[in-house]
């Protein structure tokens, strides 16, 4: 666990789709009407209405995220962000991916939501690098959570194995013993 001001960060290997929290983000696609991965379990496990309440949105752009109502869900909101198919890295994708996570963290924030779970955005079919992945997520949630303290004051990385699980365990930890950075 690390923490960075009044949020603590974890992660965890757990069903996203489990979590007590006030909001999960979805890795969701550009249609947000569904998909495969965790994308098609949150969709399944929040039931028609969440699909219902997507149909309206007019799907999201990659690097975008649009949030949503929990439903049948323990959380309270879906957050839907859109991550980049890998191409190389040579397209942008390392910022779309940021753009990700600093866009879900705005929606929760805006939400009140005290606590947010993400997934591995653009690990799974989408073929991100995952140590890559891992550092662009924790550094932009720890960016957010520098730059505009809000109400969020917990932050989980729900991993879906234990090679993903040991990834963010090592970046995090990374961060705990980093030298503290000058102010400029």
């Amino acid at each position: 666990m690390l923490s960075i001001g009044e949020c603590r960060l974890d992660a965890r290997v757990v069903d996203i789709t489990t979590l007590a929290v006030d909001a999960i983000v979805n890795a969701a696609n550009t249609s947000l009407l569904g998909g495969g991965g965790v994308d098609g379990a949150i969709h399944r496990a929040a039931g028609r209405d969440l699909l219902r309440e997507c149909e309206t949105l007019g799907g999201c752009a990659t690097g975008d995220a649009k949030i949503t109502a929990g439903y049948r869900l323990p959380a309270k909101h879906v957050i839907h962000a859109v991550g980049p198919v890998w191409g190389g890295g040579g397209h942008g994708e390392a910022d779309l991916l940021a753009s990700c996570y600093r866009r879900s963290m705005a929606l929760a924030r805006d939400a009140q939501c005290a606590s947010i779970a993400f997934p591995a955005i653009s690990c799974g079919v989408y073929r991100f690098p995952a140590q890559q992945a891992v550092r662009i997520a924790v550094s932009t949630v720890i960016e957010s959570l520098q730059q505009k303290p809000g109400s969020i004051s917990r932050a989980i990385f729900a991993c879906f194995d234990d090679a993903m699980f040991r990834l963010y365990e090592s970046e995090l930890g990374n961060v705990r013993q980093a030298p503290p950075s000058k102010p400029a």
